[in-house]
């Protein structure tokens, strides 16, 4: 898109914002309908997993059973008991397994072991249970391990439900059929078939109607929610249909056992609904959204834009003050930016104009306090020398007091030295300057058997007016200690207390008598900013803490 079509602002901004909002609108489109998508295979997935999950546990409950059955059956017939004692065998058996509550074995020679804990499971109504299951399909287990086919089903005697499997065998040379009935709650208490919440009923359905195993928040009995019809899908396939109660909800069905033994699962429309929800907001609001800022834009051009851009150009008609920058002007631009634009420029030349005859004063003001200082430094040099020359001559008292005054000229001269070190006005590094004048209160006012030793950690900066009175306070305490003290060693310690304190401490080998500082001493202090943290006491000759610049 060419802006440069659009004579106004207003129409180049509502240009620029309709070709950002409308990709942004298509990409929120685009996303929440794959969202959607997304969701919802999700939620398909996931409902056809549950009723899976299921199904595989209560197989796996039977493969359980199932070899149960076949170890006991087999220890039994190789046994050779028969009559009471295999009853007593199986008895045995039940009373080690909970909620086994009878088995019956059939062995190739005849011989029948039965034994129950539920009275009203008697021999002849297992063998009635067995023959009618003779008549149904077995389930076959798909395993490496070969495990004959079965039959697992549920089965009423005397009102009371139990769980029964079977097996039937004619390659094996001992055991020919196997029956055990179990408590329903025994399938429940190994596999935990899950909790219902959110709307979703599990249960296992057995002839249509007879709900053998159920986890809801309603009662075992309350079958409103299965689908009208008696006969589900025998591939597994998920499917929506109505309720017994006249209810949408979705379904999935896994056949446990042929002809009429399923898992079923019934689930709640409220996750699709919520996903269709979801979808219309993550749409709608985005889209909202940008029309709203077209809007608001739109009226934030007119009454801040435009109305801005008439202000700055009536006050860079009437001020020269304004920030020394420059508009753009070009073929393209708005008719009513352009002189807006031009009157700035008008203001920024004028302005211009000033500053360079004021830098001029300025760096010629520069160059003149460049040269003072450089005449300042050269004169100290002289000042020195003669000093030098001087003491040579002297002796005793003169000679000291000469050489002390020596030191102190050379802290002037050490001083405007660093600070003119590039030809321009710098800040004084701390650790170079003390060094050097510790080094020259070392060569001119120390004895030969004194030492004056320096330990300086820091990269801290002073102006020169304050590195001069620092100089003059260390040579001072210095030179007093040197004069007062025959053998005395000092050491001089500088190191940074934080990032804007420096620390200067005076220390000797020994103890020194405390001596009186002159009164210039206190307006050394002062002028470097100093404080005093520690007093001279034995050893220490003071402490300073000093501000400076980080």
């Amino acid at each position: 898109m060419r802006l440069s079509r659009f004579r106004t602002v207003r129409g180049r901004l509502l240009a620029l914002l309709v070709a950002i909002a409308l990709p942004i609108a298509c990409l929120t489109a685009l996303a929440a309908l794959t969202t959607y998508h997304t969701v919802i295979a999700a939620i398909e997935v996931a409902q056809a997993r549950t009723a899976d999950d299921f199904a595989v546990r209560t197989r796996v409950w039977h493969r359980g059973v199932l070899r149960t059955l076949l170890a006991s059956g087999s220890v039994i017939a190789s046994s050779g008991l028969a009559g009471v004692d295999c009853q007593a065998s199986i008895r045995g058996l039940l009373a080690h397994t909970p909620g086994y509550r009878a088995i019956r074995f059939v062995l190739t020679d005849g011989r029948v072991c039965f034994a129950s804990t539920d009275p009203s499971i008697t021999e002849t109504a297992a063998f009635d249970i067995a023959q009618r299951l003779d008549t149904l399909p077995r389930s076959v287990t798909r395993s490496t391990v070969g495990l004959p086919a079965a039959r697992f089903d549920q089965v009423s005697v005397d009102g009371r439900d139990h769980l029964v499997s079977q097996v039937r065998l004619t390659s094996d040379a001992t055991l020919r059929e196997g029956l055990l009935l179990a408590d329903p709650d025994l399938l429940d208490q190994v596999f935990d078939l899950g909790g219902s919440g959110d709307g979703v009923n599990v249960a296992m359905v057995s002839r249509g109607d007879t709900i053998v195993m159920h986890r809801d928040d309603g009662g075992a009995d309350d079958v409103s929610w299965l689908p009208e019809q008696r006969v589900f899908p025998d591939h597994g396939q998920r499917w929506k249909g109505r309720s017994r109660a006249g209810v949408n909800r979705t379904y999935a069905a896994r056949l446990v056992t042929a002809p009429d033994l399923y898992i079923v699962a019934s689930f709640s429309n409220m996750p699709e609904q919520a996903a269709r929800t979801q979808f219309l907001v993550l749409l709608i609001a985005p889209i909202l959204t940008l029309v709203l800022l077209c809007l608001v834009y739109l009226r934030a051009i007119d009454q801040h834009c435009i109305r801005w851009l008439r202000g700055i150009e009536g006050a860079a008609r009437a001020r020269s003050t304004q920030p020394n920058v420059r508009a753009e002007i070009a073929d393209d631009m708005p008719a009513d930016i352009r002189s807006v634009a031009e009157a700035f420029n008008t203001m920024v030349n004028e302005q211009e104009v000033r500053q360079r005859r004021l830098q001029t004063a300025l760096d010629d003001n520069r160059f003149l306090v460049r040269e003072l200082h450089h005449r300042v430094k050269n004169s100290l040099q002289v000042v020195q020398s003669y000093i030098g020359l001087t003491k040579r001559e002297s002796r005793g008292e003169a000679r000291l007091a000469l050489a002390d005054a020596e030191c102190r000229v050379h802290v002037l001269s050490a001083a405007y030295r660093f600070t003119l070190a590039d030809g321009e006005m710098q800040p004084v590094r701390v650790d170079l300057f003390i060094e050097d004048v510790v080094t020259m209160i070392a060569n001119l006012v120390r004895a030969r058997d004194q030492w004056v030793t320096s330990r300086i950690e820091t990269a801290a900066t002073l102006s020169v007016d304050r590195s001069i009175p620092l100089g003059f306070l260390i040579v001072d305490v210095a030179s007093r200690v040197l004069r007062s003290t025959p053998g005395v060693s000092i050491t001089i310690i500088v190191a940074d207390v934080d990032e804007t304190t420096l620390a200067i401490t005076l220390e000797a080998d020994r103890e020194v008598a405390p001596s009186e500082p002159p009164k210039l001493f206190a307006g050394l202090v002062v002028q470097i900013e100093a404080v005093q943290v520690v007093k001279a006491e034995g050893c220490r000759l003071g402490s300073w803490h000093i501000k400076h610049i980080a």
